[in-house]
């Protein structure tokens, strides 16, 4: 019976690291989807949809590529998405490259949304995470997150791999179904 070896334990160096990091983003993103609620009744996921479309040029963006920019299910994007175009604040229509394809577009009532949060959604991000930091920390700090972001971006995320299919049923005797 071979063993696969354990790899390494964590220094405290990245022991230290890994739970900073952990708490901060649970303390920013508590008081955030608080403020965000407060402002402008969305969950979080809906407005990182809201700054993404919002953030394009023509507003638009596949559902595919919103799953993978903000890393979230098919399944959780579409009913995301279907919350927010009951609200009024997207539109979705089929694609006109992918006959298959869906796109999505921030509406007027979407952008005014957003720029009913965004003063709120700044000052947290002040008050919490920039206020305590010096400019060279952050720097220093974008710099960082930005090169463990770009490794974590390369490999590619669950809503981009590829669907299973489903086994071909097979009868007891070993035919097709």
């Amino acid at each position: 019976m071979t063993e696969e070896a354990s790899p390494p334990p964590l220094d405290p160096a990245e022991l230290g690291a890994y739970f900073a990091l952990i708490e901060v983003s649970s303390l920013l993103r508590h008081t955030v989807e608080q403020q965000l609620r407060d402002a402008g009744d969305l969950s979080y996921v809906q407005f990182q949809l809201l700054a993404t479309l919002g953030d394009t040029a023509d507003g638009t963006q596949r559902m595919t590529e919103l799953a993978d920019g903000v890393v979230y299910s098919r399944s959780g994007l579409t009913y995301q998405v279907g919350l927010l175009e009951k609200a009024g604040l997207v539109a979705r229509s089929p694609s006109a490259e992918d006959d298959r394809g869906v796109t999505v577009t921030i509406t007027e009532a979407g952008r005014d949304v957003l720029a009913r949060v965004f003063p709120g959604h700044i000052d947290v991000l002040r008050q919490l995470f920039l206020e305590p930091l010096a400019r060279e920390d952050i720097d220093s700090l974008a710099r960082v997150l930005t090169v463990v972001r770009d490794h974590m971006r390369s490999i590619p995320p669950r809503s981009a791999k590829p669907r299973r299919k489903s086994a071909v049923r097979q009868s007891p005797t070993g035919g097709g179904a």
